[in-house]
């Protein structure tokens, strides 16, 4: 994943701003949409190393548990021209009040769990889909396992959640996809945050159908 750093975002420590190779001058033309995208999850399940990962292109070696994080980047999907808002949050209890703070106009979000935690899947029907409902039922969620390298190693196989159990997880919380993906190697990386964007410009532009088809028609007599 190629990316151009704009390093006047990292001087905080907190935002990356970015543009992905293709957002260039050739579509300036076209205006960009705000989208604010919210990752929810058990703690240590990978959400800051997924968000640093796509964003910094490198890989936090340390875990450091987050109260509170954003980073945004400018990307380009389907010619379509994007400012994405990334909004890391604390997945422990201790935060259950705050973490609320950052979901009003959230357009998706992001529902991790580790591939190696059946717990963390668990937490996905137990604990967060209810509190999404509670404070952002119209939010579209996208289900997303993490640390999907983990796959390749024989001695966890007989451990890991299947495909079809994470599946099975989508369907019943009505995620509108399921994906997965590892912040180590980047495999999937790109198409998590693709998809989302994807969702979020389809439910636009179904919207504006909605209402241009809803509009009165104005005849000429």
């Amino acid at each position: 994943m190629s990316a151009v750093v704009d390093k006047s975002c990292l001087e905080n420590g907190q935002n990356f701003g970015f543009e992905f190779e293709g957002s260039g001058s050739k579509n300036k033309g076209r205006a960009m949409q705000n989208i604010k995208c919210v990752v929810v999850g058990d703690g240590a399940v990978g959400k800051t190393c997924l968000l640093i990962s796509y964003t910094a292109n490198e890989f936090p070696m340390e875990y450091v548990p987050t109260v509170f994080d954003n980073y945004s980047a400018n990307v380009m999907v389907d010619g379509a021209p994007v400012c994405l808002g990334l909004w890391d949050t604390a997945g422990q209890e201790d935060y259950d009040r705050l973490r609320p703070l950052s979901y009003p106009n959230t357009d998706i979000f992001l529902v991790c769990f580790s591939v190696n935690s059946h717990t963390s899947l668990s937490n996905v029907e137990a604990r967060w889909k209810p509190e999404l409902s509670r404070h952002e039922p119209e939010v579209p969620i996208l289900l997303v396992g993490t640390k999907s390298d983990l796959r390749d190693d024989e001695n966890s196989k007989e451990t890991m959640v299947t495909q079809d159990e994470a599946m099975a997880m989508a369907k019943g919380i009505d995620a509108v996809q399921y994906a997965e993906c590892s912040a180590l190697t980047q495999a999937g990386l790109k198409d998590v945050f693709d998809s989302a964007i994807r969702v979020v410009l389809q439910k636009t532009a179904d919207r504006r159908r909605a209402k241009k088809s809803s509009s009165p028609l104005c005849s000429v007599l």
